[in-house]
């Protein structure tokens, strides 16, 4: 028997649940039983007190997020099992023991029904990102969980979720390591060395989202010359120099991350000498290149939006920096376009695209639709979890 504090929904507000959305907003909350802090566990029941699911505590319009809708004891044991069900779809997917992969996301929020819960391996390590205080208290729980599901080949877990948990919830917590203490690794990933600095590079460490992107990209470079915009550390970059490209320039604003760019080349056995890496902020590096220059251009920059309040600012800024890639690429060029910005849907990704094609004056082709790989996968009932988004263009 559950003694869990509970959320009672107003009069038919108990749709969405019923439809297995995880989320319930603070607006369909009739009443609460008990006396709930942020982060602990509560039981959510329908006006006519039928249970309908549990989940973690929230503040704000979000006020529970959801991560079982059957009635059960919530302890070490529900965990193992929810950590493990994770591990066997990325077994099942070619993920765990490759031979030429070994990076890649284990949990994925609510696209393994752990809202608030990011997971990923770097071979031998595995981060902890959290974006909900009930997931942060149970850190330790999942290290341990995490090396077990493994079998032991993860050693090391590092949990970097100060950043997010101030972002969701205004507190003031460290980073550090759970299990082992070694915060940098060299992964493979289809073939491709990266070297990985989880404790000071860019969310995890590294964008696995791209890998398959990355992958389809080397398919078209051969021969080509080919501009990689927000390069960050060269995942693009490299996957194009090893197919054959003739020119490979990796430009984005942080020095650290050019470095980085720079010596993953490097251990792929490319000069970095030739294959130029620039610090340089993107618009105004584009703004610079002659027209033709490029061949095939790769845009896949941060988030423009965070939230909804931002989401026209940020389409107008995908317009102008599409814009800008397509009035300078090179007849018959190649443009793979990306967006991850949660609160711009893939519809409205693609109008921006088609205005900065507009703008541009060129006649633009979509050849291919690009989105998030196996290992981050869209719960059904919550496709607010597809953030990203991509376009290869073809441009005459």
């Amino acid at each position: 028997m559950t003694n869990y504090p509970q959320i009672i929904l107003k009069p038919g507000k108990e749709g969405p649940v019923l439809r297995f959305h995880p989320w319930i907003f603070s607006g369909a909350i009739e009443k609460t039983v008990g006396q709930p802090s942020e982060g602990d566990i509560v039981e959510c029941f329908s006006s006519s007190g039928a249970y309908l699911a549990t989940g973690h505590c929230m503040p704000g319009s979000i006020a529970v997020k959801l991560f079982t809708f059957k009635q059960q004891e919530i302890n070490t044991v529900f965990w193992n099992e929810k950590i493990n069900e994770a591990w066997q779809v990325r077994k099942a997917v070619g993920l765990t023991g490759h031979p030429l992969t070994n990076a890649f996301r284990l949990v994925h929020n609510e696209g393994d029904g752990m809202p608030g819960l990011i997971i990923d391996v770097y071979d031998t390590l595995a981060v902890i990102q959290t974006h909900t205080t009930g997931m942060h208290d149970l850190r330790q729980t999942l290290a341990e969980t995490i090396v077990a599901v493994s079998n032991g080949t993860i050693t090391t877990v590092y949990d970097k979720s100060s950043e997010s948990i101030r972002k969701m919830t205004g507190r003031k917590v460290e980073d550090g390591f759970l299990l082992g203490n070694t915060g940098t690794c060299t992964i493979l990933e289809n073939g491709c060395q990266f070297r990985v600095d989880v404790v000071s590079g860019q969310k995890t460490g590294f964008f696995l989202d791209q890998r398959d992107n990355r992958e389809l990209l080397g398919q078209y470079s051969k021969n080509r010359n080919v501009l990689n915009i927000f390069g960050y550390t060269g995942g693009f970059s490299v996957y194009a120099a090893k197919a054959g490209a003739k020119i490979v320039h990796t430009v984005d604003s942080s020095a650290s991350a050019i470095a980085l760019a720079a010596k993953n080349l490097n251990m792929n056995g490319f000069d970095s000498q030739e294959y130029d890496c620039i610090v340089s902020d993107a618009k105004k590096y584009i703004e610079t290149i002659k027209f033709g220059m490029y061949d095939l251009i790769v845009l896949d920059p941060p988030a423009y939006a965070k939230n909804v309040a931002s989401r026209n600012q940020a389409l107008k800024g995908y317009r102008t920096i599409n814009a800008a890639a397509l009035s300078k690429i090179k007849k018959g060029g190649i443009l793979f376009t990306f967006s991850c910005s949660q609160v711009v849907d893939r519809q409205m990704f693609t109008s921006a695209v088609t205005a900065a094609a507009i703008d541009s004056g060129r006649q633009v082709r979509i050849i291919q639709h690009l989105s998030q790989p196996a290992d981050h996968p869209i719960n059904i009932f919550h496709q607010e979890g597809e953030y990203l988004k991509g376009l290869v263009l073809l441009v005459d």
